[in-house]
């Protein structure tokens, strides 16, 4: 197996792991001063938000030199000597990538702004716009802005618009125009070449849209769907922004870039439906992400049924199309898991995210229980937040709060007397790096074992998957199976004792409850329990 298939990724946001000048911004040489720590959790890869040189409007997916880490960072020689040091403790290094996108910022946009004669005006998306009879202007279409807005800003000196999904200080670029490609694809040269082992390449299903320009149709809101948190442009069915046949063959030709390099990989994060997402895959003659990104245990009904009809209605796509299945409870723009599913559910959810088939991913934070942090008003920097006040979900600042290292000022994020660029949470003081490394019961500790079980247990990585029925609506079970061994992972949704029949199983490998209970004792309120057999 590749070590994507078989690893445990890790996810930084660099602002927020170690601040190590007293600036309030965590940078690389904090990240590496840590670089031990994230070795002892078992895990095989660490990826990182955007560090690129960027005005951080939004705070770094607007990026203005892709070939160079932002000051507020480090350097390229602090990059270096992290990527060095991860090697040497066998961590593989990610980085997140962001084509769709640049900042206003960048040379190339700056260039483009020159006049539509500009050798630069065609690397972006631009249009004149809708004339009405009486001459008056109007945009070019009704398609909407991610974080609110149209997607469209006139360009007063020019008078054309040009698109931008996100921020409009975030211009959309030109995928069709291969001179991009060419730039963008060299970024990715550019990083393997200092010794990236891989990228999360960031919104890869937008790289292109509709050449007509064409209005998308309006929809009902779901509420449920990933999206609803940028309503405006959720009540949009995007036809004609989102999975382009074009934006398949960019991504197909970006995968033969990372193909010139050995053992390297790419994530793609891609909001859609299963049979659309695993298409992302492509097909063994034409490959394209190595892993399409799964977020959708992120936003279903947190219950044994739900949660296991996806999975097993996942997994079967996945064996049928020949894709790597791959799971994660958050990231840096959705809410915590420990909030979204509670308390008691924190370790069922952790447990279920690092035992099923597929490669985990987690976000920093995540192994000690951290949670969604209640941010004052004035204290709000996210931009998504910032340009939809009316829909409080849209602002991501609550999970991107500095990680609680110790009990003390600032958690030992930044030191005594420095204002971090976002709040530590108030209960710090308990829940923190420190007292949970004394603590074997602790989260940490638990997170610890669920890894160590991992390498310890072939199956939980390379076997296969297969539901079981409990005769427990609420326990939601799985049969992890690979050459002889087998491995029973019993995951209980209520709040009271679940008895187990006709279970076989031999031993208990691990429980979420204090002790290792007999492998066919009831279930306990809220436990996640994995036996062998």
């Amino acid at each position: 197996m590749k070590w994507w298939q078989s690893g445990i990724i890790y996810q930084i946001y660099p602002r927020s792991f170690q601040d190590s000048n007293g600036d309030g911004i965590g940078d690389l040489k904090g990240i590496t001063a840590r670089l031990p720590y994230i070795a002892s959790l078992g895990v095989d890869a660490v990826w990182l938000s955007p560090i690129f040189v960027s005005p951080m409007r939004d705070f770094g997916y607007d990026v203005a030199d892709y070939c160079d880490v932002d000051p507020i960072f480090g350097t390229l020689e602090e990059f270096d000597a992290l990527v060095a040091e991860a090697h040497r403790l066998g961590l593989k290094v990610m980085l997140d990538y962001v084509p769709n996108h640049c900042s206003s910022a960048h040379p190339w946009f700056e260039e483009a702004l020159t006049g539509k004669d500009s050798p630069k005006r065609d690397w972006f998306v631009w249009h004149d716009g809708r004339i009405g009879p009486d001459g008056t202007r109007y945009l070019p279409n009704n398609w909407r802005s991610f974080f609110g807005g149209p997607a469209w800003t006139l360009d007063e000196a020019s008078g054309q618009y040009f698109l931008h999904q996100f921020l409009s200080s975030q211009p959309d670029l030109n995928w069709r125009n291969p001179e991009v490609r060419a730039a963008m694809f060299d970024a990715l040269r550019f990083w393997m070449r200092r010794g990236v082992d891989g990228f999360r390449v960031d919104v890869i299903w937008l790289l292109a849209e509709d050449e007509e320009f064409r209005d998308e149709p309006v929809r009902a809101l779901d509420p449920g769907s990933l999206l609803a948190v940028f309503p405006e442009h959720a009540s949009l069915e995007h036809i004609y922004t989102q999975d382009q046949p074009d934006t398949r063959t960019y991504v197909r030709e970006m995968r033969q870039v990372i193909d010139e390099f050995d053992d390297r990989m790419m994530v793609g994060e891609i909001y859609l439906p299963l049979e659309q997402l695993l298409a992302y895959s492509g097909t063994p003659d034409e490959p394209m992400v190595h892993l399409p990104f799964n977020f959708h245990l992120i936003s279903m009904t947190w219950d044994a049924a739900h949660v296991r009809a996806f999975v097993d209605d996942y997994d079967a796509r996945s064996v049928q199309a020949g894709a790597w299945p791959n799971f994660v409870l958050g990231n840096h723009d959705q809410r915590r898991f420990k909030s979204r599913v509670g308390e008691a559910q924190y370790r069922v959810a952790q447990t279920l995210v690092l035992t099923l088939r597929g490669t985990p991913t987690v976000y920093y934070g995540d192994e000690i229980g951290m949670h969604d942090v209640v941010i004052p008003p004035h204290r709000l920097v996210d931009p998504a937040g910032l340009q939809q006040p009316g829909s409080p979900e849209a602002g991501r600042d609550p999970e991107r709060t500095p990680m609680q290292w110790e009990a003390g000022p600032n958690a030992g994020f930044s030191p005594e007397g420095v204002e971090p660029w976002l709040p530590v949470a108030d209960d710090a003081d308990q829940i923190n790096v420190a007292a949970q490394e004394a603590d074997p019961d602790s989260d940490l500790n638990y997170f610890r074992a669920l890894t160590a079980l991992r390498r310890a247990h072939p199956a939980l990585v390379a076997g296969s998957y297969r539901s079981l029925d409990t005769g427990q609506p609420d326990v939601f079970a799985y049969v992890r199976e690979h050459e002889g061994e087998t491995v029973t992972v019993l995951l209980n949704f209520s709040a009271e004792d679940r008895p187990l029949t006709d279970l076989t199983a031999t031993r208990t490998l691990l429980s979420s409850l204090k002790g290792k209970p007999d492998p066919a004792a009831p279930l306990g309120p809220n436990e996640a329990r994995v036996v062998l057999g």
